[in-house]
């Protein structure tokens, strides 16, 4: 089978699993997330914005990186769909956070995803940069590379795992600010990630996605330090 039947295989089942972590979310007896409403405006307005942040940062990162194509990215694809619904909010005069049920989601779809990319050889260039590790990889140009794909999906799981415990301890904290828990690392575990990754750099030693990883960093950062909850226990603190 092809590495390419296998990347996509491998996307639906990514997605599958995200649908399906939600659902299971959705059936929690006394689960309290903020109340939220997925209008199909809404919806388009999310799937257009991680449209194009997919393609546009991919595509891009290619050039950058001296190739040519046309290359989707998950990154790309999150920071296109906060971008655009951060405006739709604004626009709409949405003040209320919109992001919780999708932590799991996020998580899960990314680590099931990651290995599609990881069993896709070469040609997904998403691998990582030559190492003399026992546990590189030959992606099959007969060159030991850090798996990347996979540091990727186990970070992702490991939150996975955590955030599932947090559940079910009924933690109101992660539970309302999920989503930008799971951001944060993702955007952290990323940034790191991207030193073992052959892509041209933008700004000294940083590519475009160190920077990108570093804006959706500091956009879930921003988001948690404005939490309600954040905000109240820091007002008992200094009273």
């Amino acid at each position: 089978m092809s590495g390419a039947v296998l990347h996509t295989i491998f996307d639906i089942a990514a997605w599958l699993v995200a649908v399906a972590a939600a659902w299971w979310l959705s059936r929690m007896r006394g689960l309290q997330f903020p109340q939220q409403s997925f209008e199909l405006p809404y919806i388009a307005v999310l799937l257009f914005g991680a449209g194009v942040g997919a393609y546009l940062f991919g595509t891009l990162n290619l050039f950058l990186s001296g190739q040519s194509g046309i290359a989707r990215s998950i990154e790309g694809a999150l920071a296109g769909g906060i971008a655009a619904i951060e405006l739709y909010k604004w626009r709409a005069g949405i003040t209320q956070r919109t992001g919780a049920r999708f932590a799991l989601p996020l998580a899960l779809g990314t680590a099931i995803g990651r290995i599609g990319c990881y069993l896709a050889g070469l040609d997904d260039f998403t691998y990582g940069t030559p190492t003399p590790l026992p546990w590189g990889h030959d992606f099959g140009d007969g060159v030991l590379r850090h798996p990347v794909q996979l540091y990727e999906s186990l970070a992702m799981a490991a939150f996975a795992i955590l955030y599932v415990v947090a559940v079910f301890r009924r933690d109101g904290f992660v539970i309302a600010n999920g989503f930008y828990l799971a951001l944060g690392w993702y955007g952290l575990q990323r940034f790191f990630w991207e030193f073992l990754k052959p892509y041209g750099r933008l700004i000294g030693p940083f590519s475009l996605f160190h920077l990108l990883s570093l804006l959706v960093l500091l956009y879930a950062a921003a988001m948690l330090a404005t939490a309600p909850s954040a905000r109240l226990n820091h007002e008992r603190a200094a009273a």
